[in-house]
């Protein structure tokens, strides 16, 4: 039977993960995008308790690759005061933590900005998902998986080959029985951003991200989310993916991820 959704809730805080999670380097491990915005949407719960609702900031360390299978978080308040919550959580997963992480969350005040102001309106993706080419995944024609998970439209350059911007829109639930955030959307695809503007052969190389940082400067709006991301090695196997986060309003953040280069 073709999985409905990433994860399946077991109870409050552990969940099944599908085949759908499924990333490109391994086909027993997830892709690193649904565990972290699994982890988001713990971190927005434990928020919420305080009244806080943007998600200002969410950093992953992927300590270890995530197993397709049984999944737990926790999360905790380390500081709560009257405008900001620092959070920090894990996912375990066979006993061991496979990803800690830790976040910012903001107080929404709204206010009256003036105009015109320097920057604004925000800029915006190069085309809308209307205007841009359907595409897939180069390992869409292996085994169910992230590839299924989501869909990708192109609003620039070629996917798989230098600077690109890719839209993505969730195609199944995150979690079963549950409409994702607007975070949790932008979480599923940020971590892709060192795939989709990969500047070396995926058969001769890996360049895995060892973390996702995720900044966001308002609260997303609707399905789709757009990356407009760049990738840059240097000589030491080491490097840097970098990608502006747009929906269909304009730029809504930016993320970054710190990669491993290593020949097969």
């Amino acid at each position: 039977m073709h999985p409905h959704a990433a994860f399946t809730p077991l109870d409050v805080h552990t969940f099944s993960a599908s085949e759908l999670t499924r990333g490109p380097w391994d086909p027993a491990h997830q892709h690193a995008g649904p565990p972290s915005a699994l982890a988001c949407r713990a971190i927005e719960l434990a928020a919420a308790e305080h009244g806080l609702t943007h998600l200002s900031r969410f950093t992953a360390n992927l300590l270890r690759p995530v197993p397709i299978g049984e999944v737990t978080t926790r999360v905790q308040a380390d500081y709560v005061g009257k405008n900001t919550g620092h959070f920090s959580g894990e996912l375990i997963a066979h006993g061991k933590p496979v990803l800690r992480f830790t976040a910012l969350v903001q107080r929404e005040n709204p206010i009256d900005l003036p105009t015109p102001l320097i920057g604004h309106p925000w800029p915006s993706a190069p085309r809308t998902p209307e205007e841009s080419l359907v595409v897939h995944f180069p390992f869409a024609s292996r085994a169910i998986g992230y590839n299924e998970l989501v869909e990708n439209r192109q609003a620039a350059g070629t996917l798989f080959k230098g600077p690109c911007a890719i839209w993505f829109r969730l195609e199944h639930p995150l979690v079963a029985g549950e409409t994702p955030s607007p975070y949790q959307r932008v979480a599923v695809a940020a971590d892709s951003g060192n795939g989709i503007s990969a500047i070396l052969d995926f058969n001769r190389y890996s360049f895995i991200n060892s973390d996702l940082t995720i900044n966001w400067l308002r609260r997303p709006q609707g399905e789709w989310v757009c990356l407009e991301a760049k990738t840059w090695f240097g000589e030491n196997g080491c490097g840097l993916a970098e990608s502006a986060l747009y929906d269909q309003v304009g730029l809504v953040g930016r993320a970054t991820q710190s990669l491993s280069v290593r020949e097969r």
